[in-house]
């Protein structure tokens, strides 16, 4: 029997997207963009991922710019790579806001090992998206941002989260990131039956930017509902 962590790198390696992309979107994939990155993701799943435990999910929307789309790691950027999960990457450097968040979370629940025996993040969907805006620079771009996009990504998103279920995962309940963020996947899910039940959190770029004098109570609600 395969390893969680095994699972996950096979899942990582063979992402594509083959979906119809509107004008000025791009699909971000770290995976086939940087070298680098299998080899720093098969560092990070193997050191807390090589076991067969079931783990709860928990999603975000896509992956951003400055975390997973350039780690291959959700909610993971270099900074918190390198001084929490002890991972360098030599070729770039981010820091992302939601990335302190859920690290910050990831310490109150108990710390890394704790936390990810418990639970595997990843996002509604796996691959993210970049859009070229008006003064021509390239921005996030949320797989719910344009109807036609979400219809066009859909049937990836499916797929997608069947493969990572088949990891191992516990789908008596599914964590949403982002209150947008769940409208969108309680469609999927309605049609698809794939977890019993749904919890909703605020997404952590949210709470830092709007509610961060709130931070400690949000760590707070979230571990009790993570528990």
């Amino acid at each position: 029997m395969l390893t969680f962590a095994h699972n996950v790198l096979e899942f990582n390696k063979n992402l594509s997207y083959t979906g119809a992309l509107l004008p000025n979107i791009r699909v971000m994939n770290p995976f086939k963009e940087n070298p680098e990155i299998l080899a720093t993701s098969e560092l990070f799943y193997k050191k807390y991922y090589s076991d067969r435990k079931p783990r709860k999910l928990i999603l975000g929307i896509n992956p951003g710019r400055l975390g997973a789309g350039v780690t291959g790691i959700p909610f993971t950027d270099t900074k918190r790579l390198q001084e929490i999960c002890g991972i360098n990457i030599a070729s770039v450097q981010t820091h992302e806001p939601s990335s302190v968040f859920v690290y910050d979370l990831i310490d109150t629940y108990g710390g890394s090992d704790r936390f990810y025996k418990d639970f595997y993040i990843n996002s509604v969907c796996p691959l993210g998206f970049i859009r070229k805006n008006e003064k021509g620079n390239w921005v996030n771009c949320n797989y719910y941002d344009y109807e036609a996009l979400f219809n066009s990504a859909k049937k990836f998103i499916i797929t997608s989260l069947k493969k990572q279920i088949a990891f191992g995962i516990d789908t008596s309940v599914v964590y949403i990131l982002g209150k947008k963020n769940a409208i969108f996947f309680r469609r999927i899910n309605s049609e698809e039956q794939l977890f019993d039940r749904i919890v909703v959190f605020d997404h952590p770029r949210y709470i830092v930017q709007y509610k961060s004098k709130q931070k400690d109570q949000y760590l707070d609600e979230y571990v009790r509902l993570l528990k």
